[in-house]
């Protein structure tokens, strides 16, 4: 995918949900996975031409494990002028050594969430993009219909009362196999998650039957996006129409 094609995805998501308003300050979780340093160089891009002005900057919640290394990330923020914060914590000490969860995604995605809001909050953020794609939308979808039973999925516009902040999604149009042909083609310095539990959870069981759902049925991803888009809260196009 070109870098063109993935600001055409995110125009039309943040056009379709009106995510983005005159003067906002946008924070951006980087966590160095393909999918989060994508929107980060998609709402630089956007920036450019927008007909709103907005600022974007970028922020990785450090959970504390050594091998962690955030400077290829802060290099390529710097090469696109995105300005990048590493909070530092101890997260993952907390969750894995000193809590030992049974299920520590949970735990760990509270306290990562709330490490990185209090810090756009201090850094005067008004809105905080997310770098959920197509796939991560039907996988939710998917998650509350077998888990919950119930009809539901995120949002492509939050309104998080407590921290009085919007979670955005601009990149919920963009296929997955699209964002991993633009991380290779950009060559994105992707830096692999050293959580002890990485590529257990529910969602990557998922996110295999979901493959083999399109393989099977063809299209699945697409039919079930546009039936979210028809039946659940939220998910009308907003054109015109403030969040």
């Amino acid at each position: 995918m070109t870098y063109q094609r993935l600001l055409s995805y995110t125009r039309k998501a943040v056009d379709d949900y009106q995510m983005i308003q005159e003067g906002d300050r946008i924070a951006v979780g980087v966590s160095g996975g393909k999918d989060s340093i994508t929107l980060a160089l998609a709402l630089k891009g956007l920036q450019r031409f927008y007909p709103k002005h907005f600022e974007v900057m970028a922020f990785t919640v450090a959970l504390g494990f050594p091998e962690f290394d955030t400077e290829p990330l802060a290099a390529l923020m710097r090469s696109y002028e995105i300005p990048y914060h590493v909070i530092s914590t101890d997260i993952g000490p907390i969750v894995f050594e000193e809590r030992k969860e049974s299920n520590p995604c949970s735990l760990c995605a509270k306290m990562r969430k709330g490490a990185f809001n209090d810090f756009a909050l201090q850094m005067h953020c008004n809105k905080v993009a997310l770098g959920h794609h197509k796939e991560d939308v039907v996988e939710t979808f998917f998650m509350s219909l077998f888990y919950e039973g119930r009809l539901h999925t995120f949002s492509p516009v939050t309104y998080w009362d407590r921290t009085k902040l919007y979670a955005i999604r601009p990149l919920l149009y963009t296929p997955e196999a699209d964002i991993i042909a633009f991380a290779k083609n950009m060559n994105l310095p992707i830096i692999k998650n050293p959580c002890p539990a990485d590529g257990v959870t529910k969602r990557g069981e998922f996110k295999e039957r979901l493959r083999d759902w399109n393989k099977e049925i063809g299209h699945t991803t697409e039919r079930v996006f546009r039936a979210i888009q028809d039946s659940i809260p939220g998910w009308q196009v907003q054109k015109g129409e403030k969040p």
